[in-house]
């Protein structure tokens, strides 16, 4: 049944992409000066989850590299990297030597030393879910390394805009920003249907079946390709030549606690227990969540912050608000399909 697995995987990055040409031609033309040689502008990537932001992020870069030798690119997971410190070792590692840096000896300011040093070549680096960061001065700094060019993806720019100083907003608001949305149901079609045929043996999966997968992910490519991987492995168990409508079926409900489950283990510290505290009480308010919350941490983020933590769990389905303003309760979602 599945004779490649490496084309079902969410990280994997395609040789060609579909229904992107737009985005793929502005980022393009938002890079093409590192081809002659110049600092490129940065760009700003928005859209929900599963609009393929990362993707065609990785792919245009990867094909920037490809016709230019001299430029070089980064990816940092701010899920992963959250830390000012993770963020300049996780750059630092990739232009040059690491061996002498401690990460608890270590000033940080050594660190944005030997990148400001850092001359050639040029090179992009790509700042996924860039509203993760626990410091967003670390972009004001970044911003200003000649040798460096920036793509910065977050799933919605004017949050992230509201959650920084005006100073650092000002220098993103003069980025290009490119937009992203949520893929229909034919175009998720299309990038399963391609994914299926590298993947897969022929004919293991017919229209049908890909049109409710694609009609289940309501838009999102992670959840239609996590449905796929799970259906032909499920196909394989049962020693079937095709996957069936049954197979889609039992996949679904697996492939949202599958991504549910990564969203969980990329939690931060302060996210992992403010979801913690609302799991334990089974719904709270939000004055209550966020006293229990100072109570329990050292070095508390402030009120805002905590909100900021709030609504991308909410974005991630791990956690849900009910009611209005006033009377506003969260709560755990049992699983991350949508409610």
């Amino acid at each position: 049944m599945i004779i490649d697995a490496r084309f079902l995987r969410e990280e994997f990055v395609p040789r060609e992409v579909v229904h992107r040409d737009p985005e793929v031609n502005h980022l393009s033309s938002v890079l093409q000066p590192l081809a002659d040689g110049r600092p490129a502008d940065t760009a700003l990537i928005s859209g929900p989850s599963g609009s393929g932001k990362t993707c065609i992020s990785k792919f245009t870069v990867d094909r920037l590299k490809q016709e230019n030798l001299d430029v070089e690119s980064i990816y940092v997971n701010c899920w992963d990297d959250h830390s000012r410190f993770q963020v300049l070792f996780r750059i630092l590692d990739e232009v040059t030597s690491t061996v002498d840096i401690h990460r608890q000896s270590t000033p940080r300011d050594v660190l944005f030393e030997r990148l400001r040093d850092h001359e050639e070549p040029p090179c992009v680096v790509i700042l996924d879910e860039v509203d993760q960061l626990e410091d967003r001065e670390i972009l004001y700094e970044l911003l200003g390394l000649q040798s460096f060019s920036l793509v910065l993806i977050a799933n919605d720019v004017e949050e992230l805009l509201a959650e920084v100083d005006e100073r650092l907003a000002s220098r993103l608001r003069s980025a290009e920003h490119i937009r992203f949305h949520t893929y229909t149901t034919d175009e998720l079609v299309d990038i399963l249907r391609e994914r299926a045929d590298r993947a897969l043996a022929h004919d293991a999966i017919s229209s049908s079946e890909l049109e409710l997968i694609a009609d289940e992910a309501s838009g999102d490519a992670r959840v239609a390709i996590a449905t796929l991987k799970l259906a032909a492995r499920q196909a394989e168990r049962d020693d079937a030549q095709r996957i069936t409508t049954d197979h889609v079926r039992q996949a679904v409900p697996d492939a949202h606690q599958e991504l549910r489950q990564k969203n969980l283990d990329a939690l931060s510290d302060h996210q992992r227990k403010i979801y913690e505290i609302i799991e334990e009480h089974g719904s709270i308010p939000p004055g209550d969540l966020y006293s229990e919350y100072r109570s329990r941490v050292d070095n508390p983020k402030s009120d805002r912050t905590v909100r900021s933590y709030l609504t991308k769990m909410e974005r991630y389905n791990l956690v849900t608000a009910e009611g209005s303003t006033q009377d506003r309760l969260y709560r755990c979602l049992a699983s991350a399909s949508p409610s």
